[in-house]
């Protein structure tokens, strides 16, 4: 027995899964940890022994796609157009649970078909020391395949593809939280730069040290909501201020607020909640926007939030950016309250986008940047020149790890 086709050739239990193994080599590679098997399979025939809420999810997802299937043949849906789309963009949206699904119970199986072969007495050294591998190696495919499935089950962020306002505010610490507040600013542009992303100043009211009160930016690209939502909350400093003579250390703060970019439909503004005031913009940009009204003064009577718009050249193009960082302040509020419930059910503390919450605190003196949520330390000077990528990929996982398991306790609830 020198060969492992002769081997499948007499076994009584046919090996496809060794012969069928390259079938899986094109699974994409992810980062994903990848978790030793269980001793103790018991009776289940799920040799990996995946978590009993993970399976009743994905049947629920597979019949759910097959009775989909069934409907978008009916004659009936076929003949109503916006019926049949609603319908297919529903089956589609399960197409990649459904075909991982397929290729996990496939490996499932040819695992289980591999071991079964693995327990018999086997003469040939090469013949047990090449099985040994297929299952070693069919264990981590299946692994990988249930830790993709978990994150498809995750439900998904609408807003994650949204371009955004930042808001950056000064708070404790008078001129230096200012400068602070600029330091973040520029954190922020530069992580923008990085990432490939256009950022324009909105609005921005300065401090006499050159720092800013506030200051508002448009961040447009590509998935940007899902990175810099994770940024919201109280951003401490600790440093001795350039107006310190002593060198004392203070403690300066600032809030950051991730708006979603908000369209026309998911806010209405009533114009009777609105005083629209106008002014002339002073500074540069020539005769214009010196001698004549270019300024607006946005004030939303029931919030009482008031933007003064003065970075375009026209009082329209004003107006237009006034109300658009209006809309997207008051989306904010929506969905902060929204999260704030998720929050309260979940008990997460990450992503919630609470203004109330220290986030992190930047050191100077140890060049050290705490992020609070995550217990996790960062060299400063690298962070605040923009490297903040993994300290956002961090705050993602911890959120999908919280996800999964609300997902867990969900479906155990559901079952129980």
């Amino acid at each position: 027995m020198n060969s492992l086709t002769s081997f499948i050739a007499r076994s009584p239990t046919p090996l496809d899964g060794l012969l069928s193994l390259k079938k899986l080599s094109y699974l994409p590679k992810h980062s994903f940890r990848v978790c030793p098997a269980p001793k103790n399979h018991g009776a289940s025939r799920i040799v990996c022994m995946a978590e009993p809420y993970l399976i009743t999810k994905l049947e629920s997802a597979e019949k759910t796609w097959k009775e989909l299937s069934v409907k978008l043949a009916d004659p009936d849906v076929v003949s109503n157009p916006s019926e049949y789309q609603k319908l297919a963009q529903s089956m589609a949206e399960l197409d990649e649970v459904v075909a991982i699904y397929k290729r996990f119970k496939e490996c499932d199986k040819l695992l289980e078909d591999t071991k079964a072969l693995e327990k018999e007495e086997l003469s040939d050294e090469d013949m047990a020391q090449m099985i040994a591998h297929e299952v070693e190696t069919l264990t981590s495919q299946l692994k990988e395949l249930e830790e993709r499935l978990k994150v498809l089950l995750l439900p998904s962020d609408p807003l994650d593809s949204r371009n955004i306002m930042l808001e950056v505010r000064a708070g404790t610490g008078g001129d230096e939280a200012g400068l602070w507040a600029g330091d973040l600013v520029r954190m922020y542009q530069k992580y923008s730069e990085q990432n490939s992303w256009k950022f324009t100043p909105v609005s921005f009211s300065e401090t006499e040290k050159g720092g800013f009160k506030t200051f508002v930016m448009e961040i447009k690209g590509s998935w940007v909501y899902s990175k810099l939502k994770y940024e919201a909350g109280v951003h401490r400093v600790q440093r001795v201020p350039q107006t310190e003579a002593q060198g004392r250390v203070h403690t300066s703060t600032a809030t950051v607020a991730i708006m979603p970019e908000a369209d026309e439909v998911d806010v209405v503004i009533d114009p009777k909640d609105i005083e629209l005031t106008t002014a002339r913009s002073g500074g540069a940009g020539g005769q214009n926007v010196n001698k004549v009204e270019t300024a607006v003064d946005l004030f939303h009577k029931p919030t009482g939030i008031r933007i003064f718009c003065t970075e375009e050249r026209t009082q329209l193009q004003n107006k237009s950016r006034a109300f658009q960082l209006l809309r997207a302040k008051l989306y904010e509020i929506k969905v902060r309250e929204q999260q704030e419930q998720i929050r309260n059910q979940r008990k997460s503390q990450v992503g919630t986008g609470a203004r109330a919450e220290k986030i992190r605190t930047y050191n100077y003196k140890d060049n050290r940047v705490t992020d609070h949520r995550l217990k996790m330390n960062f060299e400063l000077t690298s962070f605040l020149n923009g490297d903040i990528e993994t300290a956002v990929q961090s705050c993602a996982a911890m959120e999908q790890k919280e996800l999964l398991e609300e997902l867990a306790e969900s479906v155990g609830a559901t079952v129980g």
